[in-house]
């Protein structure tokens, strides 16, 4: 059974090296040369932060330059329409119906990944290095069509690979995919910290800043992740003797933070559609809304702010079904004590995750937006802000549970077989 789980970690390491290939891979018919000098000059707005979730395929312009991102726009947008029309929401209950929802998602993704693909290669062929050089070498006509299903196939690609590391790995795969992005640019952030101390740009009390900053932010989001209200259950004599050789649950866990790492990956995901499209214009009046809406900006953190907030409760009303819990107590003789089973229930369980849910969406849109304002004010670069923060420790925890959690499972099939 040890070899199921190293097969599942193989299989996810494997997945996530394609992935770090894939970035490597250029979008055809490009001046590199002329991407880059574009990139050095906007490393610190939408396309450096669009570049960090991306693992560095923006500044190479990779087949996979718009990431993940449609595919999790796509989500968020299925999420809300899910939550309005009933019929959709039903889909998502049923097996095959979860099937027919999933399509709908892909279909969308690659109506998005058209529309941003389209408006980046038409923002290339505007673009003009230092030395008067254009960004495209070839027919922008055929650019055009060559960059879209380039960038198509890319993405499509991303999200196939996700979808297999979550059926096939371990841990969430559009998570790990982020993760393996962010984590990949923190050597070259690193090397660049150390260049601007050593060139005078940086003091080295402001690196001792950045540095205390970033493990204030860790120990907050490990204490708060690893949180969780235990409402006790009591069971009836008979139901007792009944489960005497079976486990039953004594307490129901109630996390802090029931919406995980998903707030700040949809918010930002909202937020970098547009950066992604105005960047790519030429336009006076889509430049001066990009440079409005740029990251480490009052705006820009005034919306993450914002929209953490409304996705940590959105998603905490769907990953948390008091009904279902309060339904399944009652058909197994549970009860909390002081609260009668059914509908009482049912309100006591939605009062206390609500409390939660509030005290964990003001601590998802303060870890989002504060470490990140005070290390760009000191000059650090994305991957030392909250969010990349927040998404590597929460991901990191996840899959170590979920690795723990198949190890748990191991040794009882192991148990099991043996006839203890």
């Amino acid at each position: 059974m040890g070899n199921a789980l190293a097969h599942k970690i193989l299989v996810t390491l494997g997945f996530l090296l394609a992935y770090r290939i894939l970035a490597y891979i250029p979008t055809p018919g490009v001046d590199l040369d002329v991407i880059k000098e574009f990139f050095d000059t906007n490393a610190n707005n939408g396309i450096g932060m669009l570049s960090m979730f991306s693992g560095g395929a923006v500044e190479r312009l990779s087949i996979i330059s718009l990431g993940i991102m449609p595919y999790i726009t796509a989500s968020i947008v299925m999420e809300l329409l899910s939550t309005t029309f009933h019929s959709l929401g039903q889909m998502k209950k049923e097996r095959d119906g979860m099937q027919k929802y999933m399509q709908i998602i892909r279909y969308f993704t690659i109506f998005i990944t058209l529309i941003q693909a389209i408006g980046v290669s038409m923002g290339l062929q505007s673009m003009t290095g230092h030395n008067g050089n254009s960004a495209v070498m070839i027919d922008p006509m055929m650019f055009t069509v060559v960059t879209t299903f380039s960038m198509l196939s890319g993405t499509m690609l991303l999200m196939w690979i996700g979808e297999q590391i979550t059926q096939k790995g371990i841990g969430n795969g559009i998570s790990l995919i982020i993760f393996a992005g962010i984590v990949s640019g923190i050597p070259a952030g690193i090397s660049n910290t150390v260049r601007a101390v050593n060139a005078g740009e940086m003091s080295f009390i402001a690196v001792l800043a950045i540095f205390a900053i970033m493990i204030a932010t860790i120990v907050a989001i490990i204490y708060v992740e690893l949180g969780e209200r235990r409402i006790p259950i009591s069971y009836s004599r008979k139901t007792m003797m009944k489960y005497q050789n079976k486990r039953v649950m004594n307490y129901i866990p109630i996390k802090m933070n029931l919406s995980g790492v998903i707030p700040p990956i949809f918010a930002s995901a909202v937020l970098m559609f547009p950066l992604t499209m105005l960047q790519s214009s030429s336009s006076e009046i889509a430049t001066a809304i990009a440079d409005t809406l740029s990251p480490g900006g009052v705006v820009f953190n005034i919306a993450t702010f914002g929209l953490v907030m409304f996705f940590a409760f959105f998603y905490a009303s769907i990953a948390f079904n008091a009904k279902d819990i309060a339904d399944n107590l009652k058909r197994q003789g549970g009860f909390i004590p002081g609260v009668r089973p059914g509908e009482h229930t049912r309100e006591f369980l939605n009062e206390v995750a609500s409390r939660l849910t509030g005290s964990g969406a003001i601590y998802l849109a303060l870890i989002s937006t504060a470490p990140f304002a005070i290390v760009s004010s000191i000059g650090a670069s994305f991957y030392f802000g909250g969010v990349a923060v927040l998404i590597i420790v929460q991901v990191a925890l996840d899959t170590m549970r979920k690795i723990e959690a198949q190890r748990t499972m191991n040794q009882y099939d192991t148990l099991g077989n043996m006839g203890l």
